[in-house]
């Protein structure tokens, strides 16, 4: 059976069950059990570090109107962060390299916040459509451009997202394929193209918790100037 590069992003199934659903299972054992003290071992208490890290990370820019985000932001964060790194295991799917996933996270929560910009404040919200001191002859142009620049952030936002892990994973099946290829040709070249695929799955890791931060950090300074 011939296989392209882009069936890695078609969900694998065994007897029917999806994969990703089984892997999405694994996190759930690093949930600490119910107990009499809050911490209960070094996993909960690294957890608890890792959730006051990027709360505070997320947080720290907004007033005290946009806190109440803060569970929103954080679970988004968390959701993003387990669904791209799960994606790199052999055998499952990375759901966030499809944008219909991605646009319908960015475009309710994009829209969310400039909804709450236009109920709080609405002259600042629609006071950013036009920087001040514009000469009058710019300013339907300048409207015109801050508004297709506002409504294009959720594309932006799934584009972004979507486009980066979609990179990555064929890159990696392509020196995958390479180094299989040569192994039995040119050992020599297969194991330097090994190396290099250890290298970029490394790199992959960095890239699945970046681009799930810089989603969620981009939310924050959307809700930023809207609070």
């Amino acid at each position: 059976m011939n296989l392209s590069f882009f069936d890695q992003f078609t969900s694998p199934c065994l007897l029917g069950i999806p994969l990703i659903l089984l892997s999405m299972l694994f996190p759930a054992l690093l949930l600490p059990s119910p107990g009499n003290r809050w911490i209960t071992n070094r996993l909960s208490t690294l957890q608890s570090w890792c959730l006051d890290l990027i709360t505070k990370q997320l947080m720290t820019p907004l007033n005290k109107n946009g806190h109440k985000w803060a569970l929103i932001f954080t679970s988004l964060m968390i959701l993003l962060l387990s669904i791209n790194l799960l994606g790199l295991l052999p055998y499952t799917f990375t759901p966030t390299t499809q944008l219909s996933m991605n646009m319908a996270l960015a475009f309710p929560l994009w829209l969310a916040t400039l909804l709450t910009g236009l109920r709080n404040q609405p002259s600042a919200s629609l006071g950013h459509l036009l920087p001040e001191g514009t000469p009058t002859p710019l300013i339907p142009a300048l409207i015109l451009i801050e508004t297709t620049s506002l409504l294009i952030r959720p594309l932006a936002l799934g584009v972004r997202l979507t486009a980066n892990l979609t990179a990555g994973h064929l890159l990696i099946q392509l020196i995958s394929t390479a180094t299989t290829a040569l192994l039995s040709i040119m050992p020599a070249i297969s194991i330097l193209t090994s190396i290099v695929l250890l290298l970029l799955t490394i790199l992959e890791v960095a890239v699945a918790m970046i681009q799930a931060y810089v989603f969620v950090l981009l939310l924050s300074l959307y809700l930023q100037e809207n609070t």
